[in-house]
């Protein structure tokens, strides 16, 4: 029986985990072994992430209008309230950006917001 030798499947193998673990500290990124563990966790934080980045976002979004909203005299809670009650479909992210870029337009959402959730009360 002939002698079989390290296939170019197996090579091509480790060659694409070393690839992706170019840049890793110290044997992580030279040695199979140690680099196959890192790829490994560092992909499965990566998925996870990718669903946390977005919590993390909403939560930002979030505390910037809530900020904002204290200065103007009313809570998060009943912006966003006044805001259902107006029917001003504004998503967080834009209400953040309008806070920080137009104040103006976002104390005007703020208003309406306020005499919608008197008026309805």
């Amino acid at each position: 029986m002939p002698r079989s030798v390290d296939g170019t499947r197996r090579k091509n193998r480790r060659i694409k985990i070393l690839k992706i673990a170019k840049g890793y500290f110290g044997r992580r990124s030279t040695n199979f072994r140690a680099a196959k563990d890192a790829v490994a966790k560092a992909l499965s934080y990566a998925y996870r992430d990718r669903r946390q980045k977005k919590r993390e976002f909403r939560s930002l979004w979030i505390t910037r209008i809530s900020a904002l909203c204290r200065d103007n005299g009313i809570t998060y809670s009943r912006l966003i309230e006044g805001m259902n009650k107006a029917n001003i479909a504004i998503n967080r992210k834009a209400l953040s950006n309008m806070a920080i870029e137009d104040p103006q337009a976002f104390a005007a959402v703020i208003e309406k917001a306020k005499k919608a959730a008197a008026v309805k009360a």
